[in-house]
């Protein structure tokens, strides 16, 4: 399975990463890195996240790290689209 990053995914952790560099530019990085990381764990197994709050499918999962709930979809491939913290809708 490969990983595939949506725009809106992209987006919105670029906009929080650099929120964080504000602040200190080392953190920012560290929490890319280990977002990333994390990430990257998915496709060994997938359905041990819990099923999404946001979505009534079985199929899409939340990841959460740090209190940031990463959403993902299931399939061929990991579609990774959504990165919320204080939305109500991780696609918006």
């Amino acid at each position: 399975m490969k990983i595939l990053f949506k725009d809106t995914f992209i987006s919105r952790l670029e906009k929080q990463i650099d929120f964080i560099a504000l602040d200190n530019p080392g953190n920012a990085r560290k929490f890319r890195k280990e977002l990333l990381s994390k990430i990257s764990e998915i496709p060994s197994n997938p359905y041990r996240y819990r099923k999404s709050i946001y979505f009534d499918d079985l199929k899409i999962r939340d990841l959460i790290y740090k209190g940031y709930t990463i959403v993902f979809r299931i399939g061929g491939n990991i579609e990774v689209f959504g990165f919320v913290k204080f939305q109500q809708n991780p696609a918006d």
